[in-house]
């Protein structure tokens, strides 16, 4: 009898959202990670998995530093987006941001950052699709108090959706469709991003409530997670 498999066992794996970062050659990138784990304490050393295909996985390789910022659960789903859906061949992200440059030379986001933490690479393990690497810490400091953004309160809460390119992508969210007082709500999703737009959940943090239909949007209504156009979304499958 074969062993049955739920992708959706692994959400019960706990996971933080932080933004890790680096350089090389003079440029700079980052991008949002949700692995990132300290893995020693003596010396203090921490782990993070970045895709392959990513810019911020080559100036990791070739600098061989990197830092994180550990963001505060209030952290707007546009800053996110930035991070997280748009590329740094594209886009100078920290162009756009409060950044600082560390110690070791490489940047950190201060922005919407709890803390934030520079290592050196030590190791390093290809995983296929992504290379994991261990870094001892050479810098770190807190910044403010408060909660940090875990993957449950950016995944339930905000209505983020993973990237492709990371370790926790699981494919599309299930098809359907919700009533509300009896009247079916479609639900679209962003050809961009693959956030789904929940008409019964509505975008409270933009000021549409529950209940609202896509079709009532605001026609300059965007995507809250990568900033895409209305015109962006299609209906669920």
């Amino acid at each position: 009898m074969s062993a049955e498999y739920n992708p959706q066992c692994l959400f019960n794996l706990t996971y933080g959202i932080y933004v890790v970062t680096s350089c090389a050659g003079g440029k700079a990138n980052g991008q949002i990670a949700n692995t990132v784990v300290q893995v020693t304490a003596e010396p203090a050393r921490i782990a993070v998995a970045l895709n392959k295909e990513n810019l911020t996985h080559e100036y990791v390789s070739r600098s061989g530093v990197f830092g994180v910022s550990v963001l505060a659960k209030e952290t707007p789903m546009t800053f996110i987006g930035l991070f997280g859906f748009k590329s740094g061949r594209d886009v100078d992200k920290l162009a756009q941001v409060e950044y600082k440059e560390g110690s070791s030379g490489c940047p950190v986001v201060t922005e919407n950052a709890l803390a934030v933490i520079e290592a050196k690479v030590v190791s390093t393990l290809d995983l296929g699709t992504h290379t994991i690497f261990v870094g001892e810490v050479v810098a770190g400091e807190v910044l403010r108090e408060g909660e940090p953004l875990t993957y449950v309160s950016y995944r339930d809460i905000k209505k983020g959706k993973a990237p492709k390119t990371a370790p926790t992508y699981h494919g599309p969210p299930p098809a359907g469709a919700k009533e509300r007082s009896g009247v079916k709500l479609e639900r679209y999703v962003c050809q961009v991003c693959g956030y789904v737009y929940d008409p019964a959940a509505g975008d409270p943090d933009n000021g549409i409530n529950p209940g609202t239909p896509f079709e009532d949007l605001p026609d300059d209504w965007v995507c809250p997670v990568c900033g895409a156009a209305k015109d962006q979304f299609e209906p669920e499958e």
